[in-house]
């Protein structure tokens, strides 16, 4: 079975080759670029939930989730692509690093 770093090298491999004819560096800001509209996404199906659009679009939760994990997909697509050798390492510390005030208070719990 693939872990998600699997799946996130094979999509970079596919959207690379699609980039093809694009200098490295601008692949990297064009995928960054990526994780912004993807957000923005979120935020607009969010306020539709909420029925604040003027273009009368109706959305769920759901989609709100669906446009998140766009997002994560996107912000880790742009760390393979910023380092492809490195980049779950990279995540992993990040990850460790952030999340410690949540494993300080769930062992003091």
């Amino acid at each position: 079975m693939d872990t998600l770093w699997d799946n996130i090298e094979k999509l970079s491999a596919v959207c690379r080759a699609a980039g093809a004819h694009l200098p490295d560096e601008e692949l990297k800001a064009l995928q960054v670029g990526k994780v912004a509209e993807e957000a923005g996404e979120a935020m607009h199906a969010l306020h539709g939930l909420k029925g604040l659009t003027t273009c009368g679009d109706d959305h769920t939760w759901s989609e709100v989730q669906n446009d998140l994990a766009g997002a994560v997909i996107a912000a880790l697509l742009a760390m393979h692509y910023i380092d492809p050798t490195g980049a779950r390492a990279t995540f992993d510390e990040i990850l460790h690093r952030r999340t410690r005030r949540g494993r300080e208070a769930a062992a003091t719990a």
